[in-house]
Formats: C-alpha cells, structure tokens, sequence
C-alpha cells in the first residue's frame, strides 16, 4: 500500500482514529491475524464464529468497528470501508484496471493475463481467486505507484455484485468469458447469471474495452450493454488460434491470431480448455497495448500460479495425477474429463475419474451430476465420492464406463486409489472446494505401491 497515516485513512472511510493519527501505514492491508504484515493494516472482521478485534493485539494498525489495542480507524462496518479505502488508494496511484469474470475460467485465465502484462511492466493480481467483496480491494491496495497494470479477478453470486466490485476498481478492459452454471442455485438461472456478469462491462467508460466470449451467445449479446470498443476471443473471435495439437502430457500447441497475424504458442498447462483462456488473456493484453509475438511468447512460458488447477504431477513410479480440485461446476468437470482422455492417448494404464460433488446448483443438482457421468464415456473407472455425487455414478454407468464405485467419502476414495492405482494409469481428482479432494491426490502421490509406504517424487 502506498504510505498513508491513519489520519488520512479516517478521512477516506469516515471513519475515526483511536491512537496516533500520524502513524503511517505502508504495508498490505490483511484480515489473518496469524500472518501479519510489518506496517499493513489489519481488517477486523466480525465473523459467525470469530470476531477478527479480538486478534488485533500486536499489529501496527487496524480497521474495525471498535477500538483494539492497537492503534484503529474505527467504522461503522469494515467490508465498506476496506472498499472505500480501496477506491481513494486506486484514484490516486491511477493504475488501469483490468477486470475479468466468468462461470469459470477466471482463476486461470487471470494467472495467464498477470504473466503476460508482467513483461511489459510491474502488475498487481489477484491472489488465488481472491475475487469478492474483500479480496477486490485487499489486492488493490497492494497496488502502489510504480504498478503499471493491476488485474482483478471479480466473481459474482447474484444481481448487483459485480456493480458494487466496479465501484471499488472501475476497469478499463473488462473481460467476460462465459455464462454457464457455477452457483446457479444461488442466482436462481442463467439467464440471471448473465444479467450479473454483465455489470462488468456496463462499468466500463467509453473509452475502455470490453472483451468478449465470441463462442458464448450470452457473452457476446453483452457488446449492446456497453459504449466501449469490443473485442472477441474464440474460435469466432477477432483473437483466434489455428492448428490445436496436444502433447502427451495434454499441453497445447497451436497458433494464435490477431488482424491478419499468426504466432505460435506452446502452453506449459494441461488441458485443451487452456486455449480459450490463453486467447481471452491474449485479448486483454492487446487491448493493454502489448504486441502479438510478445503475448504469444510470455504466453508460452506462463506456469500455473494457483494450487490445485489442472496440477499434473507424477509419482515416482510413473502415476500421473490431474488434480482440479479447487473448485467444479458442470462446464469445468467435462473440460477435466477432456484432459483426463487426452492424457490417456499415450499411455497403457487406465484412467480413473474421483469425482466429488458439486455444490451451489439449487434445482439442477440432480441432473447437472447426471451428465457429468455421462461425459465420463470412455472413462476406465469413475470413483464417486459421497452420495451428494451419487447421480454422477447413474450417469457414469449409463455411459458405459467399464467400473464405476460410489463410495462413503472421501477416505475411502483415497484408500481405493491407493490400493488400485498403478503406474501407468491417469488420474484425475475433481469436485467442490468444499469436498477438500486435493487430499486424496496429496495421498496417491505420497503413497509407494512398491513398498506401501511414502513415494520418491
């Protein structure tokens, strides 16, 4: 954050100062107490079970709705003032703003974009998919006045969201990349779904640029609910690629095109999905001011910055494990079924799909599981964990997949793969955050069939 003191502070939020108004705080606004920033500003937040006051005993400075032992701005509601704070830090340093949203995608195709506009100049993004009511702002005021490019992921879970985000950073390029059915129980549809997601571009001033899904009819209905200049990605987009191949590890080859222009891309991630967020990242790197070759370039040498997306790792016997389980929806649990497939092209082994729950679907939960068992069609076994996820072996079996096992939760999935998974099988684990799978993958990798006990990796 750039310096300010806390008399400053309690002027942007109206807010009022307990302790020295002249204490500067220079360093990031935080809400852990258990790591805390030297000169940052802890935010006090009362929970449902923790208020975040009681914790504030050793930091430099706080936000909260009471005096701490330290010295406060106090408020009348912390959330609003974080983003108020937010928004007086962001007039003053003056970074762009580049926003994007999406059913799903965002938290990959925002890493894509922060490699990207990195080599053209310091970038400020989003951590993990820190991408709410919080995390907007706590990324914004880690921005200071040397950040050329500051990249927000925004998510939504319902009407008016993605306004209220607007409000605290107003982009300059704002991307949408789909409309599909993550947290549909929450918004009560699709068609709601896109009214939210299209605030974002409602946001942006004339002379911003909105980017736009051309592939995703609801997306690309959205270029009438803004004044700004458009720009598409897609197989049908003004960024396009050519020439798609897959690699054995189900990495991206192909060409990327702009205007007339063609540059290759090798993607270091897996999953033929990765193509349209590489292309979505490319659009809003273009629209930044950055040239074709040097996207195509930064793109070829972006890793993936958050945990548990498409994170291949192999055992040391060979085991290669897809873990996705950071999140899952219908439209993200087929592109992993995808991957899963291709990465199976090469090699003998089986390949074996644990698959959790997803959650936030309201009324589709049924249904929205079924299909996602039956995309699992050339599946050698699909592992269903929980019977929240029981339709997802309905469909499965339906599909024709030759072994499909429901079981009790997550342990005895874990102790299912350990057992049965060998080395030259694929697989892959998927579902909810909620669900906590990564664990199992944690196990496999850790586990060595050859000696029951921890593997080499």
């Amino acid at each position: 954050m750039i310096p300010w003191p806390l008399g400053r502070i309690a002027r942007a939020v109206d807010g009022t100062v307990h302790g020295d108004p002249d204490l500067v705080v220079d360093g990031a606004a935080y809400l852990d107490s258990r790591d805390p920033v030297a000169g940052g500003l802890y935010v006090a937040i009362v929970g449902e079970r923790v208020d975040g006051h009681d914790f504030a005993t050793g930091a430099h400075a706080v936000l909260g709705s009471r005096p701490t032992a330290a010295p406060t701005v106090v408020v009348d509601d912390p959330t609003v003032a974080l983003g108020r704070l937010a928004r007086a830090v962001l007039d003053e340093v003056g970074t762009p703003v580049a926003a994007l949203t999406g059913s799903q995608g965002k938290t990959s195709t925002k890493d894509l974009l922060a490699h990207v506009l990195a080599g053209a100049g310091a970038t400020v993004a989003t951590a993990a998919n820190n991408n709410n009511e919080l995390g907007v702002p706590l990324t914004v005021l880690r921005a200071d006045a040397g950040t050329r490019h500051l990249v927000l992921e925004m998510g939504a879970r319902g009407v008016g969201h993605l306004a209220y985000l607007c409000e605290i950073a107003t982009p300059s390029i704002a991307a949408v990349l789909n409309v599909g059915t993550a947290h549909i129980g929450e918004f009560g549809g699709v068609e709601a779904i896109a009214a939210a997601k299209g605030e974002l571009v409602e946001a942006l001033p004339a002379s911003g640029t909105a980017v736009l899904n051309a592939d995703d009819a609801r997306v690309a209905a959205m270029a009438s609910r803004t004044a700004a200049r458009i720009l598409t990605f897609g197989a049908a987009g003004d960024v396009t690629w050519r020439g798609l191949e897959l690699d054995a590890l189900g990495r991206a080859r192909f060409e990327l095109g702009h205007d007339g222009a063609w540059e290759p891309v090798e993607l270091l991630q897996t999953g033929a999905h990765q193509v349209s967020n590489a292309a979505a990242a490319a659009a809003v790197a273009l629209a930044a001011g950055m040239d074709l070759r040097e996207i195509a370039a930064r793109l070829g040498t972006a890793r993936t910055a958050s945990r548990w997306r498409m994170e291949l790792d192999r055992r040391g016997d060979g085991l290669l494990v897809l873990n996705d389980s950071y999140n899952a929806n219908p439209a993200s649990m087929v592109a992993a079924l995808d991957a899963l497939r291709a990465l199976g092209r090469e090699r003998s082994g089986r390949l074996v799909a644990v698959l959790g729950e997803m959650r936030e679907l309201g009324e589709e939960h049924e249904a929205a599981h079924l299909e996602v068992g039956r995309a699992a069609a050339g599946v050698d076994v699909v592992l269903v964990v929980g019977d929240e996820a029981a339709a997802t072996a309905t469909g499965a079996r339906e599909a024709g997949v030759p072994e499909v096992i429901l079981t009790a939760g997550r342990d005895d999935a874990s102790a299912w793969v350990r057992k049965n998974a060998s080395a030259d099988d694929v697989v892959l684990v998927k579902a909810s955050r909620a669900a906590a799978l990564e664990q199992i993958a944690v196990d496999l990798l850790e586990h060595d069939p050859r000696t029951g006990g921890e593997a080499a990796r």
